[in-house]
């Protein structure tokens, strides 16, 4: 048994990061300033993408995304079923219908045969999701894309970092949206950004995540001159603030550094629990860099232990661990104003009922990871009554 509880997902912030936080706090700009101007060049720059504009959330970005790309009521979005539900959320909140897609055994994705399968008079707009860092196939996606003339924007979440064929998520032609939660690759504690090759998009996105202003409180209130401001649309309250940007900053050089230490306790991870009755996820490509975000388990079939109860068994063993997720049809919200039937989503339903996330960071040692390892041996094969 651990002295300490093992913390699922706990952001790695280093001094640096503190020194530019208390820099902001001394300088006395905490709100939307250059330091956010900074980190969205830092971020173009990183994905070889021409402009990237930083809001409050990934959800956010989303709900922006599809109010510039002119999605709203009427329209149909391909959504994939296996996906946190503010993906699905964003679609509401323009007016839209999210058409659920189920996913691709294994790796959990949108299936993007399916989701082609899917498209009709009314669809406007495909949202994929790189789940837990690993790419869709974007050659496929943009092949759909073009012959239906469809709209995506990418939910990109967990996939700052990840490639395909050497190009960044994000930068092959489609509008992505990032996070920069407490638990991502990359964390402002809270924050998100999108990701666009179109100036117009970026400008409109930096509009409405400010009220609709034309002017936001750095230009207003520099040393140039009091400058004021007009309200041409109403938006809305998503900006970022110079305290979170602080963070990122710093956090964005030492991505490729993480990723590469998360594959190789991800390969760790895949060796040692080889023996146990789950089902560990399958390798990357040769096409795809994965971005290493989430290791998901499957809780095998033949385990006595199911997987709500082993979640109680690990906390019991101080180990913190998570569900990525249950599917947006298994929501109440959803389920009933939709009248979704799971069997509709088997390979989604059976994700659901099956899926663990275990710790995996650059704040994550050996050790922990042994600890993690013993934990699921004790609970899986120790009940199961065999050895390993």
């Amino acid at each position: 048994m651990r002295d300490e509880f093992l913390i699922f997902g706990k952001p790695d912030i280093g001094p640096e990061e503190i020194a530019e936080v208390v820099d902001s706090l001394e300088q006395g700009w905490i709100g939307t300033g250059p330091k956010v101007h900074r980190f969205e060049e830092m971020l173009g720059e990183y994905l070889g993408v021409s402009h990237v504009r930083c809001v409050s959330s990934c959800t956010a970005a989303l709900f922006l995304g599809l109010i510039c790309l002119g999605v709203g009521p009427g329209d149909e979005v391909l959504v994939p079923a296996m996906t946190f539900v503010a993906s699905a959320n964003s679609v509401e909140h323009v007016g839209a219908t999210p058409i659920l897609v189920d996913s691709v055994p294994g790796t959990g994705v949108m299936d993007l045969d399916l989701a082609e399968a899917l498209i009709g008079p009314r669809t406007r707009a495909i949202m994929p999701v790189h789940l837990a860092g690993r790419p869709v196939d974007l050659d496929r996606l943009n092949e759909i894309r073009d012959r239906h003339g469809l709209l995506v924007i990418e939910d990109a979440a967990h996939a700052i970092g990840a490639e395909w064929r050497g190009r960044k998520v994000g930068s092959t032609g489609n509008v992505a949206a990032f996070s920069f939660y407490a638990t991502k690759n990359v964390t402002t504690a809270e924050g998100g950004a999108l990701a666009a090759d179109d100036p117009r998009i970026a400008e409109r996105v930096e509009h409405l995540a400010l009220h609709g202003l034309s002017l936001g409180a750095w230009q207003r209130f520099s040393d140039s001159g009091y400058k004021h401001y007009d309200a041409s649309e109403p938006g809305f309250k998503f900006n970022m603030t110079d305290l979170n940007a602080a963070l990122g900053i710093h956090q964005l050089p030492r991505l490729d550094p993480g990723i590469e230490y998360r594959a190789e306790l991800w390969s760790r991870y895949d060796r040692l629990l080889e023996p146990l009755p789950l089902e560990t996820p399958p390798p990357a490509s040769n096409e795809m860099r994965h971005a290493r975000h989430l290791y998901q388990v499957l809780v095998g079939p033949e385990s006595a232990v199911e997987r709500d109860e082993l979640l109680s068994l690990m906390t019991s063993s101080k180990i913190g661990v998570g569900v990525h997720y249950r599917a947006v049809h298994l929501h109440p919200y959803y389920r009933d104003k939709y009248d979704l039937d799971p069997a509709a989503f088997p390979v989604a339903t059976d994700i659901s009922n099956r899926t663990l996330s275990l710790p995996l960071g650059t704040n994550i040692s050996e050790a922990d990871q042994d600890d993690v390892v013993e934990a699921l041996r004790t609970h899986l094969v120790t009940r199961i009554g065999v050895g390993a």
